[in-house]
Parts: C-alpha cells; sequence; structure tokens
C-alpha cells in the first residue's frame, strides 16, 4: 500500500510548500475497527508502511489519528513518536492526551467545519516551521 501511495500522489518533493506524506489511521469505516488485526499486527503494518514510505521519499510520514483508536488498535505504541510527526484528530477545545506518548502535536484537527471550508486544523508553530517541515 505504501508503493501504491507514493506512486499516486503521496510523494514529496522540497518546495517549501509540499508537506510529509500522511497515514490516515482510524476507525475502519467498512468493518472491524482495527481493521482485523491484533494491536501488534497494527504495531507492525504501521511501521512497514512508514518505513516504505521513508525508503521511496527520504520523508517520515505523518500519523494521523486519535487517542481512542490509537490506544485500541496499537496498545497506544510509542514506537512513532521519535520520526513521525502526530496529526491529533480531537474535536474538543484542546488536542487533550496524545496517543502514543508524542511529547507535542503537529498537527490537530479540532472541528468538521468552521470558518474555513471542510475540517478545521491547526498548526503547532510558527511559518518559519511549518517551513522547515515542508523543506525536511
Amino acid at each position: 500500500q505504501a508503493d501504491y501511495f507514493v506512486a499516486h500522489g503521496g510523494g514529496w518533493s522540497k518546495d517549501g510548500r509540499t508537506l510529509p506524506p500522511m497515514l490516515d489511521i482510524e476507525y475502519n469505516p467498512y468493518g472491524a475497527t482495527c481493521y482485523g488485526l491484533s494491536q501488534s499486527a497494527m504495531v507492525n503494518w504501521i511501521s512497514a508502511f512508514v518505513n516504505e514510505v521513508h525508503a521511496k521519499t527520504t520523508r517520515w510520514a505523518t500519523i494521523y489519528s486519535n487517542l481512542d483508536w490509537w490506544t485500541q488498535c496499537t496498545g497506544n505504541s510509542g514506537a512513532f513518536t521519535s520520526n513521525n510527526p502526530l496529526f491529533v484528530a480531537r474535536y474538543a477545545s484542546s488536542p487533550g492526551t496524545l496517543p502514543g506518548g508524542w511529547p507535542f502535536y503537529t498537527f490537530w484537527q479540532f472541528a468538521d467545519s468552521g470558518t474555513f471550508p471542510g475540517d478545521q486544523d491547526v498548526f503547532n508553530g510558527d511559518t518559519s516551521r511549518l517551513l522547515a517541515l515542508c523543506n525536511g
């Protein structure tokens, strides 16, 4: 799936405006919450995905998830906190407890509607940090 993702628009270029690839891993809308995987198998699957994306793009994928799903499906794994930026989904007044022991979020999705069309997200930093994220 990582190979398909990178080959079909999930790549990255150092152009100052392309964010790193992102793995959106959350509730399965078509069946079993954890896609039929045990917690350890899910951690292995995520690891294989982000490692392959890194091998193909030189960038570590951002991981989009939420505390409830991450705890249920990975056992609240902390395996990705050192390389993969966190895009936390939590529709509340604060990002709350972050999954997996990430020390901070890079992006926070705080609502699914609002001032702007679609989801409402915030970047945790100033413009120079966003540019640094884009440029690797």
